[in-house]
Protein backbone atom coordinates (compact mmCIF):
# COMPACT_ATOMS: atom_id res chain seq x y z
CA UNK A 1 0.00 0.00 0.00
CA UNK A 2 1.24 3.49 -0.87
CA UNK A 3 -0.09 6.44 1.11
CA UNK A 4 0.83 9.92 2.28
CA UNK A 5 3.31 10.06 5.14
CA UNK A 6 2.13 10.92 8.63
CA UNK A 7 4.06 12.37 11.55
CA UNK A 8 3.41 9.04 13.28
CA UNK A 9 5.62 7.38 10.62
CA UNK A 10 8.66 9.31 11.81
CA UNK A 11 10.22 6.51 13.87
CA UNK A 12 9.89 3.98 11.05
CA UNK A 13 11.31 6.45 8.52
CA UNK A 14 14.25 7.30 10.78
CA UNK A 15 14.87 3.57 11.23
CA UNK A 16 15.08 3.16 7.44
CA UNK A 17 17.15 6.30 6.84
CA UNK A 18 19.69 6.23 9.69
CA UNK A 19 21.64 3.17 8.48
CA UNK A 20 22.11 4.95 5.14
CA UNK A 21 23.43 8.00 7.03
CA UNK A 22 25.78 6.09 9.30
CA UNK A 23 27.12 3.40 6.99
CA UNK A 24 26.95 4.58 3.37
CA UNK A 25 27.61 7.50 1.07
CA UNK A 26 24.08 7.30 -0.35
CA UNK A 27 23.19 10.40 1.67
CA UNK A 28 25.61 13.14 2.62
CA UNK A 29 24.11 13.56 6.05
CA UNK A 30 26.51 12.33 8.71
CA UNK A 31 24.48 12.44 11.92
CA UNK A 32 21.52 10.16 12.57
CA UNK A 33 18.14 11.88 12.64
CA UNK A 34 15.74 11.61 15.54
CA UNK A 35 12.08 10.76 15.06
CA UNK A 36 11.27 14.35 16.05
CA UNK A 37 13.51 15.70 13.30
CA UNK A 38 11.98 13.29 10.79
CA UNK A 39 8.45 14.38 11.79
CA UNK A 40 9.45 18.02 11.28
CA UNK A 41 10.84 17.19 7.84
CA UNK A 42 7.62 15.43 6.86
CA UNK A 43 5.62 18.49 7.90
CA UNK A 44 7.90 20.88 6.01
CA UNK A 45 7.97 18.88 2.78
CA UNK A 46 4.24 18.21 2.72
CA UNK A 47 3.37 21.90 2.76
CA UNK A 48 4.34 22.03 -0.94
CA UNK A 49 5.14 18.54 -2.23
CA UNK A 50 4.15 14.93 -1.62
CA UNK A 51 5.87 12.55 0.78
CA UNK A 52 4.76 8.98 0.25
CA UNK A 53 5.17 5.86 2.35
CA UNK A 54 5.03 2.27 1.11
CA UNK A 55 3.76 -0.36 3.52
CA UNK A 56 4.27 -4.11 3.29
CA UNK A 57 2.04 -6.15 5.59
CA UNK A 58 1.29 -3.05 7.65
CA UNK A 59 4.93 -2.04 8.20
CA UNK A 60 6.71 0.87 6.51
CA UNK A 61 9.15 -0.53 3.92
CA UNK A 62 10.15 2.67 2.14
CA UNK A 63 9.41 6.29 1.44
CA UNK A 64 9.78 8.85 -1.32
CA UNK A 65 9.37 12.61 -1.39
CA UNK A 66 10.16 15.69 -3.44
CA UNK A 67 11.67 19.00 -2.39
CA UNK A 68 12.05 22.26 -4.30
CA UNK A 69 15.11 22.25 -6.55
CA UNK A 70 16.05 25.86 -5.78
CA UNK A 71 14.44 28.77 -3.98
CA UNK A 72 14.15 31.20 -6.91
CA UNK A 73 10.61 31.44 -8.29
CA UNK A 74 11.53 30.43 -11.84
CA UNK A 75 12.42 26.96 -10.49
CA UNK A 76 8.97 26.47 -8.94
CA UNK A 77 8.03 23.61 -11.30
CA UNK A 78 11.25 21.68 -10.78
CA UNK A 79 11.80 19.38 -7.80
CA UNK A 80 14.38 16.93 -6.55
CA UNK A 81 13.10 13.47 -5.76
CA UNK A 82 14.39 11.17 -3.04
CA UNK A 83 13.61 7.56 -2.25
CA UNK A 84 14.71 5.16 0.47
CA UNK A 85 13.70 1.51 0.68
CA UNK A 86 14.57 -0.70 3.61
CA UNK A 87 17.39 -3.10 2.66
CA UNK A 88 15.11 -5.95 3.77
CA UNK A 89 12.77 -5.02 0.90
CA UNK A 90 15.35 -4.10 -1.76
CA UNK A 91 15.20 -5.81 -5.13
CA UNK A 92 11.48 -6.55 -4.97
CA UNK A 93 10.29 -3.80 -7.32
CA UNK A 94 8.91 -1.73 -4.46
CA UNK A 95 11.12 1.26 -5.28
CA UNK A 96 9.79 1.34 -8.83
CA UNK A 97 6.18 1.31 -7.61
CA UNK A 98 6.85 3.92 -4.93
CA UNK A 99 8.83 6.34 -7.11
CA UNK A 100 6.29 5.85 -9.92
CA UNK A 101 3.51 6.90 -7.54
CA UNK A 102 5.51 9.96 -6.52
CA UNK A 103 6.05 10.93 -10.16
CA UNK A 104 2.32 10.56 -10.88
CA UNK A 105 1.45 12.86 -7.96
CA UNK A 106 4.05 15.40 -9.03
CA UNK A 107 2.63 15.43 -12.55
CA UNK A 108 -0.85 16.08 -11.15
CA UNK A 109 0.60 19.03 -9.22
CA UNK A 110 1.99 20.58 -12.42
CA UNK A 111 5.64 19.76 -11.80
CA UNK A 112 7.58 19.91 -15.07
CA UNK A 113 10.96 18.39 -14.17
CA UNK A 114 12.17 15.99 -11.50
CA UNK A 115 15.87 15.73 -10.71
CA UNK A 116 17.59 12.86 -8.99
CA UNK A 117 20.96 13.45 -7.36
CA UNK A 118 22.79 10.16 -6.84
CA UNK A 119 25.98 9.71 -4.84
CA UNK A 120 28.16 7.47 -6.99
CA UNK A 121 28.63 4.63 -7.33
CA UNK A 122 25.06 3.46 -6.68
CA UNK A 123 24.06 0.99 -9.37
CA UNK A 124 20.64 0.28 -7.84
CA UNK A 125 19.61 3.94 -7.77
CA UNK A 126 20.93 4.58 -11.27
CA UNK A 127 18.99 1.55 -12.55
CA UNK A 128 15.80 2.69 -10.77
CA UNK A 129 15.98 6.20 -12.19
CA UNK A 130 16.71 5.01 -15.71
CA UNK A 131 13.94 2.38 -15.53
CA UNK A 132 11.53 5.25 -14.77
CA UNK A 133 12.73 7.31 -17.74
CA UNK A 134 15.31 9.58 -16.12
CA UNK A 135 18.35 10.51 -18.22
CA UNK A 136 21.77 11.36 -16.84
CA UNK A 137 22.51 15.05 -17.36
CA UNK A 138 25.67 15.63 -15.36
CA UNK A 139 28.28 14.53 -12.88
CA UNK A 140 29.94 16.59 -10.18
CA UNK A 141 33.29 15.13 -9.20
CA UNK A 142 34.45 14.82 -5.60
CA UNK A 143 31.87 17.21 -4.17
CA UNK A 144 31.18 15.20 -1.01
CA UNK A 145 33.58 13.95 1.66
CA UNK A 146 32.17 11.06 3.64
CA UNK A 147 33.52 7.88 5.20
CA UNK A 148 37.06 9.11 4.60
CA UNK A 149 36.73 9.46 0.85
CA UNK A 150 35.61 11.81 -1.88
CA UNK A 151 32.26 11.04 -3.51
CA UNK A 152 30.94 12.09 -6.92
CA UNK A 153 27.30 13.02 -7.47
CA UNK A 154 25.50 12.32 -10.73
CA UNK A 155 22.30 14.07 -11.75
CA UNK A 156 19.42 12.47 -13.60
CA UNK A 157 16.42 14.36 -15.01
CA UNK A 158 12.90 13.42 -16.04
CA UNK A 159 10.43 15.78 -17.60
CA UNK A 160 6.82 15.00 -16.76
Amino acid sequence: MIRSALASDAQALADIYNPFILGTTITFEETAVTPEEMAARIGTVMTANPWLVLEVQGAVAGYAYATPWKARSAYRRTVEGAIYVSPAHAGQGLGTRLYGALLAELQQLGVHAVLGGIALPNEASVALHERLGFEQVGRLREVGWKLQRWVDVGYWEKRL
